[in-house]
């Protein structure tokens, strides 16, 4: 076998960047330090400043797409040193809601995501659930809906347009010790206009930037952004997944249209058969903590396998993903030629959202956008910068704006109340995904998928937006989504189901119940609410000074600190 290529995929990444568009560099930027041929380490001589309406940190999907949006009306700055890493992860992304956000992006922001960020098209998409409740192993559950490859270095290419936001090769030095604190001292300090930030480029060189907004897109392990303490949830689970970029060999082959049993004409989505197995000891380990093969179909006889763990606590190992994806080919009679890319892909999910009053705003994995019982995130993450960025152009409209208030309204974009009850259903979900076997998993993904198209896509979605979201976004309608899925359910599946929901309930308090009922009222809003001011009983503290400035004591009188005493006094004394 020959390894060619070797990628890594965290979506708590300090992400790439790319090339800046000359035409929107003024006289107050350094040209140095965004010429992307420049050597930053000769060019930079100690601390420079620049100045613009948004700063983004990080240059993935989600930091891409929110800067592109901002841009269409604001001076954007992107920062992130790894400013020529390509993306990593392979992303699968369904029909209709990669459709939805091109038609989002064309109509509200007059974006256009070009036909080329999709190279691979399945008309139809495959799992098998065979090893349990009397389905047989070899059998197919076909779904008749699309599915998507998309071509990453087409997407990054197609939110990355000259002329979109400009770029500096450089990080963050922040870490957030309590709200809007940071240290560093002095590493990043926000005031009524704005906030001033230090970036450090790879070859320690510092860079001053003077900003009205800062969007942290750097992950969900983010330093910069705190998380929600006040509000009871527990910590992230993760899923892990080895993949594996292949040439397989169809000399013997005698049907060609098939790599081994996956129909090349179709992405099998789920494959959590374990027939593969041939000691115990292995299968107990997989029977105890499942992972399933997902397989792309490519050209010819190249494929994608990616062999998954859905979410575990604490995570399963890479290395238990890798053998057992090369366990499973073997056995399946799929023999591997070459091995083209290999990809290792961590993706928190669940845990904490953000903590309320902060003036950084957290989007993408730093604000916990990742679907918290599925993993999916491009999708999510891209229809939601157009919420966030709408928030953020219409309050920096006006220059005197307070700028926490127009935090707090790019936070209740992501995170209304409404959208937190959804979140909270699916956290649920995927605590119950977590501690399945097995056979739990395979029961519950078989009736999963016999309810109504409409109903499991939009849970698989779950934004706004996104197509059939609407089937979810409502207490009442997430109560008629759970009732018949019971049903579908073998019962030992949905009596667990039952018995999770009182259990979740009891340890973990309202938020299931507050998510499928009326009950229990609404979590705590973003928005920013002000703050009272501590005037005190002005016309008694005036009675005061005036009886003070008759007195025929001498004495000081109190004042407010912005007035001079000695002023009081002689205005008193007239």
């Amino acid at each position: 076998m020959k390894y060619q290529v070797t990628t890594f995929a965290f979506l708590s990444w300090h992400a790439s960047a790319f090339t800046l568009p000359a035409s929107r560099i003024s006289s107050q930027h350094v040209t140095a330090l965004f010429d992307s041929t420049a050597d930053l380490g000769t060019k930079l001589k100690g601390s420079t400043d620049d100045n613009c309406d948004v700063l983004v940190l990080g240059s993935g999907p989600a930091a891409r797409s929110i800067a592109t949006l901002l841009s269409k009306d604001l001076d954007v700055l992107l920062a992130d040193s790894n400013y020529d890493r390509p993306w990593p992860p392979n992303y699968g992304v369904w029909e209709d809601e990669w459709q939805a956000i091109c038609s989002t992006y064309k109509d509200s922001f007059n974006h256009y995501l070009p036909e080329n960020c999709i190279n691979r098209k399945w008309k139809l998409t495959d799992c098998y659930f065979g090893g349990s409740f009397d389905i047989p192993t070899e059998q197919r559950f076909r779904i008749d809906r699309p599915y998507y490859r998309v071509d990453k270095n087409a997407l990054q290419d197609a939110l990355s347009q000259e002329g979109d936001y400009r770029v500096v090769r450089a990080n963050h030095i922040s870490e957030a010790i309590n709200v809007n604190l940071y240290s560093p001292t002095n590493s990043l300090v926000h005031d009524e206009t704005g906030s001033t930030i230090k970036l450090q480029t790879k070859d320690k060189n510092d860079l001053s930037v003077r900003t009205r907004l800062i969007v942290d897109c750097t992950g969900h392990e983010t330093k910069l952004v705190l998380k929600d303490a006040k509000t009871k949830s527990l910590p992230p689970g993760f899923q892990i997944a080895y993949g594996v970029l292949v040439t397989v060999d169809e000399t013997d082959v005698t049907d060609t249209n098939q790599i081994g049993p996956y129909d090349k004409d179709a992405m099998t989505l789920f494959d959590y058969r374990t027939d593969h197995f041939k000691d115990e000891s292995s299968l107990q380990k997989a029977v105890n903590a499942p992972t399933f093969m997902y397989a792309m179909p490519l050209e010819n006889n190249q494929i994608f396998f990616e062999e998954t763990s859905l979410v575990g606590r604490p995570a399963v190992s890479f290395q238990e993903c890798k053998d057992r994806c090369f366990t499973r080919l073997e056995h399946l009679g799929i023999k591997v030629l070459d091995i083209e890319e290999e990809e290792f892909c961590y993706i928190p999910m669940g845990g904490p959202l953000p903590a309320k009053d902060q003036r950084v705003i957290a989007f993408g994995g730093a604000s916990a956008i990742v679907h918290p019982s599925t993993g999916y995130n491009l999708c999510r993450n891209m229809m939601a910068s157009g919420d966030v960025a709408k928030a953020i152009t219409e309050g920096l409209k006006d220059e005197s704006v307070n700028l926490d208030k127009v935090s707090g309204a790019a936070y209740h974009a992501m995170w209304s109340p409404s959208n937190i009850r959804q979140r909270n259903f699916a956290v649920f979900g995927g605590e119950f995904l977590m501690k399945q076997k097995v056979e739990g998993l395979r029961g519950f993904f078989d009736g999963f998928f016999r309810l109504p198209l409409e109903s499991w896509s939009g849970f698989l979605a779950g934004w706004p937006g996104l197509p059939n979201n609407e089937k979810h976004e409502t207490w009442f309608a997430r109560l008629l989504f759970g009732i018949p899925f019971l049903s579908k359910l073998p019962p030992s599946v949905a009596f667990d189901f039952i018995s999770s929901i009182v259990a979740y309930t009891i340890s973990e308090g309202i938020a299931l119940p507050q998510s499928v009922t009326p009950l229990f009222g609404e979590p705590d809003s973003y928005l920013f609410i002000e703050k009272p001011k501590n005037q005190g009983d002005v016309a008694a503290k005036n009675e005061a000074r005036k009886m003070m400035a008759e007195s025929k004591l001498e004495m000081d009188i109190p004042v407010p600190f912005e007035v001079e005493t000695t002023k009081v006094k002689e205005v008193a004394k007239l």
